[in-house]
């Protein structure tokens, strides 16, 4: 086996080293589902903008992803989704497509047999309602005095996390104004409502009349009456406060928050308030996405607009990968990958000072502009590979050490109360305002997650600091108090527990913690018996909605990984399940070094609202449960992750055996 290990680590080098950015960086798709598209066509619509055959050319690509049934769905393998079959019919309605067409009719049987419109979630029905196939009334409120509000008070925009704080801002403005732009007739979609339209239904979950989100609901109608006033103190102050926010957030490259969510509503925010196509910050957000957001089919044909971009967390993998698996810490592709980064680091302040003002500005974004919202998750293992990298002259040399510690300082004053670290935030965990009406989709806020805290850890053993040091006693006793009763640990952001026991393990093993322990070998014990009998692992998303699902799934190149990472960190080198998973590596590597992954293993929203996993889970049947579809989720499919995550496994491996 040690030879064809061999190759095969050889096969991946060379495809890093050829695939890597004249710059440093690399960079694969991000792939999510067809709503990025739906809406693209949806805001170039509202917003009057001549995309030339662009919109064409994205609706081919909505067309091919439709299911046998008409459905499109969340992710890869899962059944039909409701809501984004709306957004999808519509879009292709305003794109052009004939009523009559075969895949119009297939996708409105799916659409009625699911219930219509009015079973759809909350943004679905504030798209429709912009072009007036849905009544305002049926929206949630949004108090443009929220803008209003000082850090301090109990409900304020900076409590919410930076991704729901980006998109709420603009929406201020849109459930204020309620601005709707009529269609050609041609392209209304009356047609979806099985019992004609209604008004009355703003949440498709139900609520109990006096529990906290039955309270919301009650609060949410006075509001609207609020809002009918004839005068409204401070509402023009409010507006201008929002208008400046959004301004001033706008990134290089048009977008907002690097993702697409709030891009597409500050810009109809901004058109509602009168801004024209041609005023700077307009012209720059739409020009934003005819540019790298933009991936073309391999035929040209379709076109389909990314939900977010992922540079520096592909290079800051790709880089590990390298690193673990021999290649020279001062070979010419770590050090353009290592001067890329370091070129990259965040200098200014951005929505975490607002609680966080001691600090000075470090770390890095998940995108290439994001200067507001530093990645602690990328921070970590960038740290990691830059305090491994090594720079041939004493100036650049110079600005990695001192990078590496300005973001140390910076992450550990990120750590939150309880121990762990989130994604942006700190101690954005006010679990109340997930149960606001306009919470039926995605997370609100921001809590420490396993998997980030974990790699906090093993960035923190990679630096040479011992299980005494403060921040990580406190790290540690948070990952011990969220470790399951048989053994793994819920993955926040990757597909699933197969994942948080993938990042958990090695960053215990980093610090030197004992290995042989009874809360290590449960781990171990839940990995082995969920091992599939090709000798890989997988598991699927439906997981996150129904835990009797966990570590099960088809094998796939990058889960197999986590759990040899996992395997290898507990010292079991040795095992036959780890020769049996570097097996499944080895066959399934393609000639070019690259693996085959259709599945999705990337998590963006679980669909909990609050962003930790519940205390108790709604049957997959039940009235208020995303199900198998994960309606109320974001998944992901990273095109990198089939490839560098198998380097890390195979290098760690050969490591281990000694190859």
């Amino acid at each position: 086996m040690k030879d064809r290990l061999r190759a095969a680590l050889t096969r991946t080098h060379q495809y890093f080293f050829r695939t890597q950015h004249e710059d440093g960086y690399w960079w694969g798709e991000l792939e999510s589902n067809p709503t990025m598209e739906a809406e693209y066509i949806m805001l170039t619509h509202f917003m009057g903008s001549d995309e030339g055959d662009r919109i064409l050319r994205v609706a081919e690509d909505i067309r091919r992803r439709q299911s046998a049934d008409g459905s499109w769905r969340m992710y890869y393998g899962a059944p039909g989704d409701l809501s984004t079959s709306i957004e999808c019919y519509f879009a292709l309605k305003l794109a052009g497509d004939p009523l009559e067409a075969p895949h119009m009719a297939r996708a409105r049987a799916f659409i009625l047999a699911a219930g219509g419109v009015p079973k759809a979630r909350v943004f679905t029905k504030i798209w429709l309602a912009l072009f007036g196939q849905w009544d305002w009334k049926g929206t949630p409120a949004m108090p443009l005095d929220m803008m209003l509000l000082p850090k301090w008070a109990p409900i304020n925009i900076y409590r919410f996390a930076s991704w729901a704080r980006a998109t709420i801002v603009p929406m201020t403005i849109i459930l204020a104004l309620h601005p709707t732009r009529l269609p050609p007739e041609r392209a209304w979609v009356m047609e979806l409502y099985p019992e004609g339209p209604v008004t009355h239904a703003l949440s498709r979950w139900k609520a109990h009349p006096f529990s906290l989100k039955g309270g919301f609901l009650v609060l949410d109608r006075a509001i609207h009456v609020y809002r009918k006033l004839p005068f409204i103190p401070g509402r023009g102050k409010a507006i201008m406060a929002a208008v400046d926010w959004i301004v001033d957030h706008q990134e290089d490259d048009g977008s907002w928050a690097g993702i697409q969510p709030p891009w597409v509503y500050s810009l109809i925010a901004l058109s509602a308030l009168g801004f024209p196509l041609d005023h700077p910050v307009i012209a720059k957000g739409l020009e934003g996405f005819r540019r790298k957001w933009s991936v073309p089919s391999d035929d040209g044909n379709a076109l389909r607009v990314q939900a977010c971009l992922s540079p520096v967390w592909d290079t800051c993998l790709a880089m590990r990968g390298l690193l673990d698996s021999g290649v020279p810490a001062d070979h010419p592709s770590v050090q353009r990958a290592a001067a890329w980064l370091i070129g990259e680091e965040i200098r200014v302040r951005g929505d975490w000072a607002v609680y966080r003002p001691h600090l000075e500005p470090s770390g890095w974004a998940f995108e290439f502009a994001n200067v507001h919202y530093p990645d602690i998750d990328d921070s970590a293992i960038i740290v990691t590979d830059l305090a491994s990298a090594r720079l041939t002259d004493d100036a650049s040399d110079r600005a990695r050490r001192e990078a590496v510690d300005r973001a140390v300082a910076w992450l550990t004053g990120m750590q939150s109360s309880n121990g762990g670290w989130a994604a942006f935030d700190w101690n954005n965990d006010t679990r109340e305002l997930a149960n606001i009406p306009f919470a039926d989709f995605g997370e609100l806020l921001d809590p420490p997650s396993v998997d980030v805290t974990a790699h906090m850890l093993e960035m923190y053993g990679r630096l040479g600091y011992s299980v005494v040091h403060p921040p990580v006693r406190r790290g540690l006793a948070y990952l011990w108090e969220q470790q399951e009763h048989d053994g793994p640990w819920f993955g926040r952001w990757g597909v699933n527990y197969i994942y948080g026991t993938g990042a958990v393990l090695p960053a215990l093993q980093a610090l030197g913690v004992d290995m042989t322990q009874p809360r290590v070998r449960r781990a171990v014990a839940w990995l082995l018996a969920h091992q599939n009998p090709d000798g890989g692992w997988g598991e699927t998303c439906v997981s996150y909605a129904e835990p009797t699902m966990r570590g099960q799934g088809e094998s796939t190149p990058s889960q197999t990984s986590w759990a040899l990472v996992a395997l290898l960190a507990a010292g079991e080198a040795g095992h036959d399940a780890v020769a049996r998973g570097v097996e499944f590596l080895l066959i399934r590597q393609r000639a070019d070094g690259t693996w085959d992954e259709p599945q999705f293993t990337g998590c963006g929203f679980p669909g909990y609202g609050p962003g930790d996993r519940p205390d108790k889970y709604e049957p997959l049947d039940g009235p208020n449960s995303q199900g198998p579809a994960l309606s109320a989720a974001f998944m992901i499919k990273y095109h990198l992750y089939r490839n560098y995550f198998p380097l890390w496994a195979l290098g760690r491996y050969a490591q281990a055996v000694g190859s």
